[in-house]
């Protein structure tokens, strides 16, 4: 369904009006007499000059059980002259895992320190732009991480409450202190404790998770390329995504001496994530979209639709549970894979985020909230906006698979379709080659597809496929691919840089010091030109037709109906290309193959796609009413390769 809410609801009128007459007091603009028409902090204070400092902040929780309760590290830069002059600035933070062992961003910066340990380097640019604008920058090492005390415990309790905690402590509502053993205590009495969280991929999932708790004080959150769930991160309705679970993952980030300490941590995550695919009381303690209700910060979500790493039911199912609930969102969609905005639309990203943070931070009437809701990459570099996402005039329209004139090339339209299409399931073959051989039957897919269509039909949000499928063997494993058919040019997702490709000049956001540059590499877009384009996938073990919480084996001969869930998108299909629906098994590198080698009989009947389309089956019907076209030429079609097979994480 359609999002209706406006994005311009934002706070009530008194709050407001409050929040601006006292940025007039608070802001680096106000303080230094500039005009305020412009609505805009200014880098009126001195980088160089400003503040470095580390606190310990306690979490209240022994994740290590050596008997005292764990102290994350909390480096902060700040700057000087509003805390000589008796004055409160607002915080950007980003809390992470990887600030020693892997690095932030295109160039995997890591916090460095001086003799004092006071933080000399921290990555990325957002320290370096926003604090001569008056914002204090904070980067929290997750529990278990760096300089933090306690354990990884990969979204749960302890990763959530090691950021949360720092809110409450630039709240007034937590203890931190000056050393991480000592017992002498510091005070964030520097900030007004409003505070906006940002980050990519884990440092992204900890902003979702910290913003379900609806702790106060914090006000807004941008996640870039964010887990939701991390159930569905390892797995989708059963089908697993990797051949490993989180026990690796935090093993990957612990610091040594957590590595030390931390063995019992590490049998508990094995112990609640089996690699059955069940659902346990782990993934609920680690599913955010659950508690979205309680989210009062505002929300500017990113997310590339091409992200393989990071799928994009992540941010699709955490969206429409935010808008279910009222929380006031912006988006902006691109054509990359797990991908930062700063790498792929740089100039336009950091004016964006700057008036951003003015607008919820330090309360400037920017007009942001005005704005569209929604900015999508429709072909490399070029950017359009919806008002509101997805568009109005959005309906859920049922496209129903047919038999055609070959085995496994059918048809896909709006009547129901009748008898049966058989494929087997092998484990060498991707979305890719399904796609490529979609005019020529082959053992391993069965794909559907429109006549060209004479209008641009839009799809926007999330998908549903209901499969009716008999197996020949008691396990089973499902793969559902939108396809748009035709011409293009797209960013190649599959290549290294995931659309994007690392210059080797630089450009600079922000004041450098000598220890800190605000100069980074420049990017440009990796470009490849296709024949089709996948859009959106979804996968599932069939054993799990009854539950998307617990599987079952499977009685070969027995017929079976699962609804799988698509990744949410955004995709026009232009005129003269087709729509396709491909129903396969084991999508190579992208989910791991079932215990068995099975024969899936599909009823075509109970199979249909349920897409949401602007126009609804209205605008299906125009886009599609054309002559029926002569039967495509069976030839091999070009697309980006396979999916990488290496080893995902969530890290930028």
């Amino acid at each position: 369904m359609p999002i209706r809410m406006r994005f311009t609801t934002w706070r009530p009128l008194a709050t407001a009006a409050i929040a601006v007459l006292m940025a007039a007091f608070l802001t680096p603009a106000a303080a230094h007499g500039a005009p305020q028409k412009t609505r805009e902090s200014r880098p009126v204070y001195s980088y160089d000059n400003a503040i470095r400092e580390a606190v310990w902040v306690d979490t209240g929780l022994d994740g290590d059980g050596d008997g005292k309760t764990d102290r994350v590290a909390v480096d902060i830069v700040r700057p000087r002259e509003p805390a000589q002059q008796g004055r409160k600035v607002p915080v950007i933070m980003d809390a992470s895992p990887y600030y020693s062992c892997c690095g932030r961003g295109n160039e995997s910066q890591l916090k460095t320190y001086d003799a004092n340990g006071n933080v000399v380097q921290m990555p990325l640019f957002y320290d370096n732009y926003f604090v001569p604008r008056g914002y204090a920058f904070v980067g929290v090492d997750l529990a278990g991480t760096n300089r933090s005390d306690g354990c990884v415990d990969v979204g749960g309790r302890s990763d959530i409450q090691s950021a949360k905690a720092v809110v409450d402590w630039l709240n007034g509502r937590a203890k931190a202190y000056t050393t991480r053993t000592g017992t002498a205590t510091a005070r964030a009495s520097w900030t007004n404790g409003t505070t906006g969280m940002i980050g990519k991929s884990w440092d992204a999932t900890i902003a979702n998770g910290v913003a379900a708790t609806g702790v106060k004080g914090l006000k807004t959150i941008v996640p870039i390329s964010g887990i939701s769930s991390w159930y569905d991160y390892y797995f989708q309705q059963g089908a697993p995504l990797y051949d490993s679970g989180p026990d690796w993952l935090s093993n990957y980030v612990d610091s040594p001496d957590a590595q030390a300490k931390c063995a019992a941590v590490q049998q508990k995550i094995v112990d609640g994530a089996p690699r059955t695919g069940d659902w346990t009381p782990f993934w609920t303690e680690r599913d955010y979209v659950k508690d979205a209700s309680k989210v009062k910060a505002s929300v500017f979500l990113v997310h590339g639709m091409q992200d393989l790493n990071v799928r994009t039911k992540h941010f699709g199912q955490w969206w429409d549970a935010l808008a279910k609930n009222g929380v006031e969102r912006k988006i902006w969609l691109s054509q990359t894979g797990h991908v930062d905005p700063f790498d792929f639309r740089r100039a336009t990203w950091v004016d964006t985020l700057h008036r951003w943070f003015d607008h919820e931070l330090l309360g400037y009437d920017n007009g942001i909230d005005r704005e569209p809701m929604a900015d999508i990459e429709r072909h490399p570099d070029q950017w359009v906006t919806s008002k509101v996402w997805p568009p109005t005039g959005t309906s859920t329209t049922t496209l129903r698979p047919a038999t055609g004139t070959q085995t496994g090339v059918g048809t896909l339209g709006l009547t129901k379709g009748k008898g049966t299409e058989t494929f087997t399931d092998d484990p060498s073959q991707s979305e890719t080659d399904w796609a490529a051989q979609i005019d020529t039957s082959t053992p391993d897919k069965a794909g559907f597809v429109t006549n060209p269509l004479t209008h641009d039909l839009r799809l926007s949000g999330s998908s549903k496929v209901t499969i009716t499928a008999t197996p020949t063997t008691p396990t089973a494993h499902l793969s559902a691919v939108l396809v748009d058919l035709g011409p293009d040019t797209i960013r190649d997702y599959a290549a290294a840089g995931e659309g994007i490709t690392t210059l080797t000049d630089r450009s600079c956001w922000g004041a450098s010091t000598a220890g800190d540059s605000a100069c980074f590499k420049n990017t440009a877009a990796t470009k490849a030109d296709v024949d089709y384009t996948v859009f959106s996938r979804g996968w599932a073990d069939l054993g799990n037709y009854a539950s998307d919480l617990k599987g079952v084996p499977l009685t070969p001969g027995k017929a079976y109906t699962i609804t799988l869930s698509l990744a949410a998108t955004d995709h026009v299909v232009p005129a003269g290309h087709r729509l396709a629906l491909i129903i396969a098994g084991t999508d190579k590198d992208l989910i791991d193959p079932p215990a068995d080698k099975p024969t899936l009989t599909l009823d075509l009947t109970r199979t249909s796609a349920r897409v949401p389309l602007v126009g609804g089956a209205k605008a299906f019907a125009n886009a599609t009413s054309g002559e029926s076209a002569a039967a495509p030429t069976a030839t091999t079609l070009k697309g980006v390769r396979d999916p990488s097979a290496a080893h995902r994480v969530p890290i930028g």
